[in-house]
């Protein structure tokens, strides 16, 4: 069955907005892909409105069976954070309107998952993604590659074919390293999460 996740790379000035059809042997689709702007001169709410209602439009036009937003993690510049929140809280209100479930991945998990690398760059991303959905380049700016990555990513990583076998087992075998890497990338982040017994 396939999975339409519309992705959202949340930015004030920018917003990159992704929707991708992915197949359960993870062929993906390009389906729409845009980046929704805003002046820095606009009144804050304004931008926001705007922002807003551009997320609304796409998620009506194209009716995704999941949301997937890049989680905010922390900078060193607090204006660039607080924008991405105040985006980010617009598009989680604009899916739960709709009923529609919501995952955040950091950048690193879609990193991982797109070019088997947590600490990629850039270009490393924009060159997989374009390669995933059989485009001749990546779409630009990186904001409208970057969504398109955020739902790649989490479409893959809810793939039935990427669940654990009954038993124990796995299927590795039949996944593209860049998804046994994310694979990997995840247990670790299960086990280290595991409250270790002290010792005196």
């Amino acid at each position: 069955m396939t999975l339409r996740v519309l992705g959202i790379d949340p930015g004030l000035t920018r917003c990159g907005v992704g929707v991708v059809d992915v197949q359960p042997d993870r062929t993906a689709r390009l389906i729409a892909v845009t980046v929704i702007r805003t002046p820095p001169s606009m009144p804050l709410e304004e931008r926001l409105l705007a922002v807003g209602d551009g997320i609304e439009l796409l998620l009506d036009e194209h009716l995704p069976a999941v949301v997937a937003i890049e989680r905010v993690f922390a900078q060193q510049n607090l204006h660039t954070v607080m924008g991405v929140a105040q985006v980010s809280g617009v598009a989680l209100h604009a899916a739960a309107k709709r009923k529609l479930p919501v995952a955040l991945h950091t950048p690193s998990e879609v990193k991982a998952a797109i070019t088997g690398y947590g600490s990629a760059d850039k270009k490393q991303v924009q060159a997989m993604v374009a390669r995933i959905l059989g485009l001749a380049e990546a779409p630009k700016p990186a904001d409208a590659a970057d969504a398109l990555a955020i739902a790649i990513c989490h479409a893959w990583r809810g793939s039935p074919a990427a669940a654990p076998r009954a038993g124990g087992g796995s299927d590795d075998a039949s996944l593209t390293p860049a998804q046994v890497a994310w694979r990997a990338a995840e247990r670790s982040s299960r086990a280290s999460a595991v409250p270790r017994r002290l010792t005196r």
